[in-house]
């Protein structure tokens, strides 16, 4: 996410006349998506969330000073099938009862050979760990209703269990139900908020 936010910080740098200076822009979640994907057996399923917001606040003329946060609301998680959700809810993995909320905000970005990489911190279950997002900024311009909009893409991998979700199953043949390995993909959409006058 923080990539996508060097993205745009980039793309004000390259002069792009839509781009304000000093702004912030709101993640649209109902043209975005977060999703993860663990493997299961020998495949993959994946989730989502369906309650989160989050914005970027950037200057394209020092994109280094690039932020973002995300909020999102851990009881919300969807994987398409109600038994599964009660569990990922339960203690065993995001204890929401705890830990309502789940947190994503940005520290550092910079450029990377093909695209972004944006540090931050993630705080999952009550545990905050550092991670790396792998970004990449699709384009900005204006959305025929008088306001600006930009697209980012980013994705990471994290070890579940280094935030406390440590829930597996032994199968009789030897290795586990559930992969550690989470990868995390993000496809937002953001507005730019309308500038404040002094």
């Amino acid at each position: 996410m923080k990539r996508l936010a060097l993205s745009l910080a980039a793309a004000g740098i390259l002069g792009l006349p839509s781009l304000a200076p000093a702004a912030t822009w709101n993640i649209d979640t109902t043209h975005s998506n977060l999703e993860f994907k663990v493997r299961h057996f020998f495949s993959q399923v994946s989730g989502t969330f369906t309650d989160w917001q989050g914005t970027l606040e950037f200057d394209p003329a020092d994109p280094t000073a690039t932020e973002i946060d995300v909020t999102i609301q851990a009881t919300s998680i969807d994987t398409k099938n109600e038994k599964r959700d009660n569990h990922l809810r339960s203690e065993d993995f995001f204890w929401v009862e705890k830990n309502p909320e789940l947190s994503f905000r940005s520290t550092s970005i910079e450029k990377a050979e093909d695209g972004y990489k944006v540090h931050g911190f993630l705080n999952m279950r009550g545990v905050e760990k550092p991670v790396i997002l792998d970004a990449e900024f699709l384009g900005a311009g204006p959305d025929g209703w008088g306001g600006t909009r930009a697209g980012f893409s980013a994705t990471t991998v994290v070890n579940r269990k280094d935030w406390g979700i440590n829930w597996n199953k032994a199968l009789d043949q030897g290795g586990a139900m559930l992969g550690d390995d989470v990868t995390i993909t993000l496809d937002l959409e953001a507005v730019q908020a309308s500038q404040k006058t002094e």
